[in-house]
């Protein structure tokens, strides 16, 4: 006994005919069905190419169009003629011409033989069909659908949503369970004779002549009824999206689709020249008796779907934005945004450089250019240091310089004098950590010549923007890691919210600070602080600076206290 091939048709031809030889020529009778709508000067050249194998037929031609009863009409003339003209056939596998063998036909061959009365289809209820997307479950049983989805898509959906309107329901035959699945099956001649035979046959036509693509649910629903032993899958691997389009095979899957150990496997590329030649060969590395079992590959796929729908933490692609929604990273990687810590010490930068290893940048979104590390003007993934691109994008240019500097921690300054546009995508990133000392942009103004009345507007507006910015930092739904110091409180004891910095990026045998990074000249800070409030302003963002001149005296007076019992 043997298994035949019928193939649906309708382009590759040149392939269709290689792989309709190997199964012909290792005894399997193929039958083909060729698209109507194929010409005659493509179709009659396929013919005539396959006309000296007498196991190979041509059936009855149908104009097929996706979702339509045609494809099953195809599917029973060729069904009918390979069990009418190989009377040796016990299963009929049904396949395209972008289906290519996997493994050697004998293997096919053996597998079958070992399970005479077995039906392998794809066949599920309409309540457990979880694989349809974007498509309609039980009411392609319950409707009508005369449109083509295709090419009639506006009579289609106004056709569906009339008979909803008017709650219209179609009667299904009796002894029919709607069950969908996938087209491609392997079913007993019995079985397959029981279907094509049946008294009622020409009653069940006619209904799924209106059910939305039949060809997914005419054999799942009918196989349910005649056949004995069913197993509710496929011996074809087929993959799909998460569109429901299904995945094409190249060359680079060639290890891949021999480890699922299955028979045959659509789409083919029709120029998958390696895949053709490795499979279609005598050449055999899969055992006899191995399962076929797509499981093997399902991780690939589904982080291959996952990749696809919801793109990669920090990835932004001319193609595709990442969906809102989804909960991936704004960025890729981890990175740390300093505020005001260069205005209260002297080199925090090379400072930092010293301590942990990643790339300090100055401030990148300062009003003038980007301060890149050594003063770059541009960095990796083509980034110029010109302000203007830069601020045409600046959350692209944040993202992108972490993409494409991946594997090296980004540090960089940032303050109220800077462009704030990224204010909303930091205090949404998990990859930052925000470390703010408040109120020291005023050191910059203090030990500025400017004229004051100048110097109290500038400070008016940067404690504005940056009360602004610290209020976003701490909404109820930031995500970043956010710490917040008042100048009053850091100057008092630097070393410890340093060392919690410092340990927070997590830089390898960094030993505990013993000394913080120089700081300004403070002498004078708290008189110039009070000096604003005589003219008017209230400079609350620095904390509880007294009124002494002496800051020097302040720190000492306000050491911490360590109580040990």
């Amino acid at each position: 006994m043997s298994v035949g091939f019928v193939m649906l048709v309708h382009e590759g031809f040149l392939r269709t005919a290689q792989v309709a030889r190997h199964l012909a020529s290792h005894g399997c009778p193929v039958v083909i069905h060729v698209d109507k709508r194929v010409p005659n000067e493509a179709y009659q050249p396929f013919v005539d190419g396959l006309a000296d194998l007498e196991n190979i037929k041509f059936s009855k031609r149908h104009r097929c169009e996706w979702g339509k009863w045609s494809l099953v009409a195809a599917t029973q003339d060729a069904s009918a003629l390979m069990l009418d003209s190989f009377a040796d056939v016990r299963h009929v596998y049904l396949s395209s011409g972008t289906c290519l063998p996997l493994r050697p036909i004998e293997d096919l061959v053996h597998y079958l033989d070992q399970r005479p009365t077995t039906d392998f289809i794809e066949s599920v209820t309409t309540e457990d069909a979880a694989w349809t997307v974007g498509g309609l479950d039980t009411e392609r049983f319950t409707l009508r659908f005369p449109f083509s989805w295709k090419r009639q898509r506006r009579l289609f959906d106004r056709y569906v949503s009339l008979q909803r309107r008017v709650k219209f329901k179609r009667k299904i035959p009796s002894g029919i369970v709607p069950h969908l699945g996938s087209q491609w099956w392997c079913l007993t001649r019995k079985t397959l004779s029981a279907i094509l035979e049946d008294p009622s046959r020409r009653t069940y036509d006619a209904y799924f002549k209106r059910v939305w693509i039949p060809d997914e649910g005419y054999f799942q629903s009918l196989v349910r009824k005649h056949s004995t032993n069913v197993e509710s899958r496929s011996l074809t691997l087929s993959k799909f999206d998460y569109h429901g389009k299904p995945h094409t095979f190249y060359d680079d899957h060639l290890q891949l689709l021999r480890r699922s150990d299955c028979f045959v496997a659509r789409k083919i590329w029709r120029n998958a020249d390696q895949l053709y030649d490795e499979f279609l060969s005598d050449r055999s590395e899969t055992s006899k008796t191995a399962e076929p079992n797509p499981g093997k590959i399902d991780r690939i796929f589904s982080k291959a779907t996952d990749l696809r729908a919801d793109g990669r933490d920090g990835l932004y692609m001319q193609s595709r934005f990442p969906a809102q929604g989804k909960g991936k990273g704004k960025t890729s990687a981890p990175y740390s945004v300093f505020e005001g810590f260069s205005d209260l010490f002297q080199d925090f930068d090379g400072w930092l450089s010293q301590l942990i290893d990643a790339r300090i940048h100055g401030h990148l979104y300062a009003p003038d250019r980007a301060e890149f590390a050594d003063g770059q003007d541009v960095v990796a993934g083509g980034l110029s240091s010109h302000a203007a691109l830069r601020d045409y994008d600046p959350n692209g240019f944040l993202t992108n310089l972490i993409w494409n500097t991946r594997g090296v921690r980004q540090c960089f300054m940032h303050g109220p004098r800077d462009n704030q546009k990224i204010g909303k995508l930091i205090s949404s990133d998990p990859n930052a950590q925000i470390s703010v000392i408040s109120g020291a942009w005023a050191v910059t103004l203090f030990r500025s010549a400017d004229d004051f009345s100048n110097l109290r507007r500038e400070a008016a507006r940067l404690q504005r923007i940056e009360a602004e910015h610290i209020k976003q930092l701490r909404a109820h739904n930031v995500k970043a890691r956010v710490r917040i110091w008042t100048m009053a409180d850091f100057v008092q004891n630097p070393l410890e919210p340093l060392q919690a910095i410092v340990d927070d990026i997590g830089s390898v045998n960094v030993r505990r600070l013993t000394q913080a990074p120089q700081m300004h000249d403070l002498t004078g800070f708290s008189q110039f602080l009070q000096t604003l409030k005589n003219q008017g302003m209230n400079p609350h963002l620095m904390g509880d600076f007294p009124s002494e001149p002496d800051v020097e005296n302040l720190l000492s007076e306000r050491k911490k206290t360590y109580l040990v019992k």
